[in-house]
């Protein structure tokens, strides 16, 4: 073990940064010149964080991908605070640990790719965790680096035919929006025979929660609903009217989330629009290291919301991985690109929107409901974004309302979960979690990420089903 052990030497000290297969001086940034703070609110200045350089030919090189990986993955053998956080982590010291030197110098190539393939992004290991990340001079973003190595296979063509469509959120969502073909796949993904062709065809596997589908969608009913006789109320962060990014999962699959969300925003009288257009923020495809994909959704999406941007409003999405997107992960993409800054600069997740009005005085406090107990899941996307517990602290402004915090991983993160090959290890993952809500005896459940939530409820012996904390907000002020 050098890298942990040496101080500031050359393994540990002059690493290549993430993104480049070529050993740079600490501090220096591929591509940029400069390694870049935190995005938009997200503690700028505390951790440098740097731009992925995915446009240059030498982030595809495998020989320097698994020097880098080779770098880092002793860094983390010496230290091993992320050993309980997801499958990647215990998969690579139990090769060290029974490998001949009980070292990574005997630890055979293939576990590097093991390691790769059960790195879901959640960024964990990176926000809380990892104490070597920029600018400390061994340079450590495991997440950044898992995602150059998905790249690669990505280029190559290696992404199989199961990935594409579980990722083709828009594809899919158009053709379940045929009212006829929706009620056949709802219909489907609650059918034992149906589900294991599923399993046998695409890997999804049979007890993994799967989403309804709406062919009347939030975009749809919202068009028909949303207020427009609210006067605008800015205050000195924000703007007092938001565009929706609904996203695929709220437009499609949960249309409730864009609705309550509206409902409370409104009821706060707090403008809502809708983009002209909307396609995936990318995440899915980010996730698969599919960069080229990712930047086809950035092409229509940026200019759709700084459009509204331009005429006055902020952003708002009721899925934190897509909020994500748009702070930070298409920041890092496109390091100059300013009209992605400047999105991201205006981008909020709803209860983060909700506790800067409160601040500014104007934040309705008039609630008539009582929510209880509340049992919290706070979602690692969230988490990551460093803004505080937002959803608890207007949660909290309920009366007679405790709000319990779960600060773990669910388990499910994107497609990780509903795969057959990795659904044991994500429950194994989510158990503590479902232990908790378990235990709690709660009045609700909750978590901002719907997905999360599902995994949840997959663990549950009752089976019970969670409530969003948009809805109880909405429970809350009784409309």
């Amino acid at each position: 073990m050098t890298a942990s052990t040496s101080g500031g030497g050359a393994q540990g000290g002059s690493g290549a940064p993430i993104g480049s297969g070529a050993p740079v001086g600490a501090g220096v940034s591929v591509g940029s010149g400069a390694p870049v703070g935190s995005v938009g609110r997200m503690g700028a200045g505390v951790t440098s964080r740097h731009p992925i350089d995915w446009r240059d030919a030498s982030f595809y090189d495998q020989a320097a991908i698994e020097q880098e990986l080779h770098r880092v993955f002793d860094i983390c053998h010496g230290c091993r605070r992320c050993f309980s956080l997801c499958q990647s982590f215990p998969i690579l010291f139990d090769a060290i640990d029974s490998s001949p030197t009980a070292e990574l110098d005997s630890v055979d190539k293939k576990v590097y790719w093991r390691v790769v393939e059960n790195c879901y992004l959640c960024d964990m290991c990176y926000m809380t965790k990892c104490p070597y990340v920029p600018p400390h001079p061994w340079n450590v973003d495991f997440p950044h680096l898992m995602l150059r190595a998905k790249a690669l296979q990505a280029q190559r063509g290696e992404l199989s035919v199961s990935a594409r469509v579980l990722s083709a959120t828009d594809a899919v969502g158009r053709i379940a929006g045929i009212p006829v073909v929706a009620e056949l796949v709802n219909a489907a993904n609650r059918n034992r025979a149906a589900r294991a062709l599923l399993d046998r065809t695409l890997g999804v596997h049979p007890r993994a929660p799967l989403p309804s589908y709406h062919w009347n969608s939030a975009r749809r009913r919202l068009k028909r609903s949303l207020r427009t006789d609210l006067a605008v109320q800015p205050s000195s962060a924000t703007r007092g009217q938001v565009v929706l990014f609904t996203t695929c999962y709220g437009n499609r699959n949960e249309p409730e989330l864009a609705l309550d969300l509206a409902a409370v925003f409104e009821h706060n009288d707090i403008a809502v629009v809708l983009a002209a257009k909307e396609r995936c923020c990318g995440m899915p495809k980010l996730e698969l290291g599919d960069l080229a994909s990712v930047e086809k959704l950035k092409r229509t999406n940026i200019p759709q919301l700084l459009n509204r941007i331009d005429a006055g409003f902020d952003v708002v999405a009721p899925i934190p991985s897509c909020v994500l997107m748009f702070k930070q992960e298409l920041p890092l993409m496109f390091p100059h690109d300013a009209e992605v800054q400047r999105v991201a600069a205006h981008v909020f997740d709803p209860f983060e929107y909700l506790m800067l009005r409160h601040k500014a005085g104007l934040l309705r406090t008039d609630f008539t409901g009582r929510l209880g107990k509340v049992s919290y899941h706070v979602p690692c996307h969230l988490r990551v974004q460093n803004m505080g517990l937002k959803t608890r602290d207007v949660l909290q402004m309920v009366p007679d309302t405790t709000v319990e915090l779960i600060e773990r991983c669910s388990g499910h993160n994107g497609t990780y979960a509903v795969k057959s090959e990795f659904r044991d290890a994500s429950m194994k993952i989510g158990r503590p979690v479902m232990q908790r809500v378990e235990q709690s005896g709660a009045d609700y459940y909750s978590s901002d990420c719907p997905m999360a939530a599902r995994q949840i409820q997959s663990g549950l012996a009752s089976g019970r089903a969670p409530t969003h904390p948009l809805k109880l907000l909405r429970i809350a002020y009784g409309i």
